[in-house]
């Protein structure tokens, strides 16, 4: 019995007396052409690395390395120790990076391209329970066209965006934040404002303002039906990438222009906007988040669109859907 125990007793006390530090000695030994060499690369003197490898032979009993004038070479026993210290190795680093994630509070800068006036309170949320979560992270929004910010994510300029889609990039990924609806509306100067019973018909003529997307192959198409169908199609007297100017020239009276509902809501109830016909089948418009799979995003930038991410998905679309 007692030999049979022997093995056990030399791998327990392998296990306790073993130092990590000789270890890490040898795997620089073992991708070193000498002990010169390898001294060199841990910065010790060559007796210092001589010592340690004579160290660990008598805590392993093996010869690990087969030294002469000339020849420098692991052992099979070498060889074996090399690969399974390699490993070792390997799953320190990686419990020094999961210690870190798990002890250091998440910290760095997040970009996100928004287009002009996203309304949605998903997104609101998100950024108020990641702030809480992470107050040390700083956050950065710039507000660009739609093109804009699909171009700063597959360019990895921006952590993501939220913005209009018109054709998907195949390298990109696509999560659709909300819907809204657009209709048409008019400002105080304008002689349709205030004026109840309308039909399409009754803005056939007018002047209209609108986005710079509207055209029949961008990504307010459906929105630039809408206005063909009121016969506003001809008369575009000014335009704008931004939904806050659009809404200032509405206002102005420089025509008629479409907005989403769900944000004109204030305007109407301050006398500022006028809702006109269509009154339904007004157009929808998706917004998207994008993101690139391929950048490298940092821990706060993955933080954030992972809370995003999982707001989207356990809110159903009903509820994401701005009438």
């Amino acid at each position: 019995m007692a030999g049979l125990t022997t093995p056990s007793r030399h791998s327990d006390r392998l296990v306790r007396e073993l130092d990590w530090n000789l270890l890490r000695t040898f795997v620089v030994l073992a991708e070193s052409r000498s002990i010169t060499e390898a001294a060199g690369k841990l910065r010790l003197a060559q007796p210092s690395v001589s010592t340690a490898l004579k160290r660990l032979e008598e805590r392993i009993d093996k010869k690990l390395i087969d030294r002469s004038p000339g020849h420098f070479r692991l052992t099979q026993a070498g060889e074996l120790l090399y690969r399974e210290a390699v490993d070792i190795q390997g799953s320190i680093f990686r419990l020094t990076t999961a210690m870190r994630d798990v002890t250091n509070e998440v910290q760095g800068h997040v970009k996100i391209a928004v287009a002009s006036h996203v309304v949605c309170p998903v997104f609101d949320e998100a950024l108020a329970h990641f702030h809480a979560e992470h107050p040390k992270a700083t956050l950065s929004v710039d507000v660009d066209t739609s093109r804009e910010a699909i171009a700063a994510v597959n360019a990895r300029s921006a952590s993501f965006a939220i913005c209009l889609v018109k054709e998907r990039n195949p390298k990109l990924e696509y999560r659709r934040l909300y819907r809204e609806f657009f209709g048409l509306f008019c400002g105080p100067p304008h002689p349709l404002f205030g004026k109840k019973g309308l039909t399409s018909a009754d803005l056939a003529g007018h002047a209209s303002v609108s986005f710079e997307t509207d055209r029949l192959h961008d990504v307010l198409r459906p929105v630039t039906l809408m206005r063909a169908e009121a016969d506003l199609g001809d008369r575009i007297v000014g335009t704008s990438s931004h939904l806050e100017e659009v809404r200032r020239m509405i206002i102005a009276g420089l025509g008629i222009g479409p907005l989403p509902v769900h944000v004109t809501r204030r305007d109407i109830d301050s006398g500022l906007l006028w809702h006109l016909p269509p009154y339904d089948k007004m157009p929808e418009i998706d917004v998207h988040v994008v993101w690139n799979p391929r950048a490298k995003l940092n821990r706060a930038e993955e933080a954030l669109l992972a809370e995003l991410l999982t707001r989207i998905e356990e809110t159903p679309i009903e509820e994401r859907t701005y009438r």
